[in-house]
């Protein structure tokens, strides 16, 4: 069965061009679930039918899994054994008539232009790493692009000059954002007087880079977020996907097209952008309801 699954990753990689978190997340889930088959004494994929996945499913519930991670890890199932159907190697998909949980619609965490401003605040741009530091938060508030983008960043992705930058979403889909004033600033001072005393090698290609010269990691950047977070003495769950949620919002309250920011932000399906309108409106009926002479109590 681990064959199967190695046979399947391998299939996502080069077919479909998947990024390397994607096929971590589908290694994960599915290993979970052969795991699962294997307590449970199966040990073939074709002895698998409809109620052993949704003892599965029950399995997750009981360990208090979200139903958002109940859901991913069934449609990791169903795409699996489709696959697994399309080559042959089992012969029907158990999972096809399988429903996911309900998963309720959480808005996304936002902050507020002025707690974007306090943040950018926070580093000490008289130091290398804190150049490269605001120069990371300005770029990520500026593009909406997620942290895998920008520590994959390489120095021919970034043309300060015409005020944009190049990156590889997921799927390997290439796509070009603009660049703010503040953004191309603060990654200007940090190529020209920060970023030559953080590297070891000439070679390096990275943009951002570590302390020990290597490229920067997803989880590098966490460490120094949750850092000027502590330091702002911001509350609540500030990760660094809340700048990109607060790029587009943003965007959005100033009057930003809505399939401008599905490009920017480099979703597929525009339903996935539009539950920042729902943000936004939100915002604005705050806004009304601090700012109308009649909308108060």
């Amino acid at each position: 069965m681990e064959q199967m699954v190695d046979t399947y990753l391998l299939h996502l990689k080069v077919e479909r061009g998947l990024a390397k978190n994607t096929l971590d997340s589908y290694r994960r889930d599915l290993s979970k679930f052969i795991g699962y088959l294997r307590r449970n004494d199966i040990h073939t994929l074709n002895e698998v039918d409809r109620r052993m996945i949704m003892s599965f499913m029950e399995d997750l519930h009981n360990q208090h899994r979200a139903a958002a991670t109940i859901s991913r890890n069934l449609a990791a199932i169903r795409s699996f054994y489709s696959f697994l159907v399309q080559e042959s190697l089992v012969k029907t998909n158990p999972s096809t008539e399988l429903d996911a949980p309900k998963i309720p619609k959480r808005l996304p965490n936002v902050l507020t232009v002025s707690q974007v401003a306090t943040l950018m605040e926070q580093p000490n741009s008289r130091t290398a790493a804190g150049m490269r530091d605001k120069a990371m938060l300005e770029l990520l508030y500026a593009t909406g692009i997620r942290v895998s983008e920008l520590v994959d960043l390489n120095l021919v992705d970034v043309n300060l000059e015409m005020g944009f930058l190049r990156c590889l979403g997921k799927g390997s889909k290439e796509r070009i954002v603009p660049m703010g004033k503040s953004a191309i600033e603060a990654v200007g001072a940090y190529q020209q007087k920060g970023r030559g005393k953080l590297i070891r090698n000439s070679e390096e290609q990275a943009v951002f880079v570590n302390i020990h010269g290597g490229r920067l990691t997803r989880q590098g950047f966490w460490k120094i977020l949750k850092k000027y977070v502590r330091q702002a003495g911001f509350q609540g769950d500030i990760t660094p996907h809340t700048l990109r949620h607060s790029f587009a919002t943003h965007l959005l309250e100033n009057g930003a097209d809505l399939r401008a920011v599905q490009e920017m932000l480099g979703h597929s399906d525009i339903s996935t952008t539009q539950i920042y309108t729902q943000v936004t409106a939100i915002h604005l009926r705050d806004v009304y309801r601090q700012s109308h002479p009649r909308a108060k109590d």
